[in-house]
């Protein structure tokens, strides 16, 4: 089967945030607390915030561009070098931003 490979990625710089916090963590902070308290529990005394143990994360990254492009099946094994050299054809490679991540890859067949 022949067919082509959509390649998904994103340009990472040395400045870009990415953190994750657990909503326990959320709720320790009293300026937070505090606010969730005045907005949702207004003139309510001695309250407890607290979250299931579950323990959801909230994600604090920064929002980047999405690039895509186009190749061969058989070119699998090659796909970072080739998102690497997509990004420097398109010019968005920086200085502070040299760096390719992987986001998405699908598959395109053809009989």
């Amino acid at each position: 089967m022949k067919g082509t490979i959509v390649v998904t990625y994103k340009i990472l710089c040395k400045a870009d945030l990415n953190k994750e916090l657990s909503l326990n963590e959320l709720l320790e902070n009293e300026k937070i607390a505090k606010i969730i308290k005045s907005e949702y529990a207004k003139g309510f005394r001695n309250l407890s915030l607290n979250a299931e143990p579950n323990e959801s994360v909230i994600k604090i990254q920064t929002q980047k561009e999405l690039h895509s492009f186009e190749v061969d099946k058989d070119d699998f094994a090659d796909i970072l070098d080739l998102a690497e050299e997509d990004a420097q054809n398109k010019k968005l490679l920086k200085k502070e931003c040299e760096r390719v991540e992987l986001v998405d890859i699908s598959t395109n067949t053809t009989p």
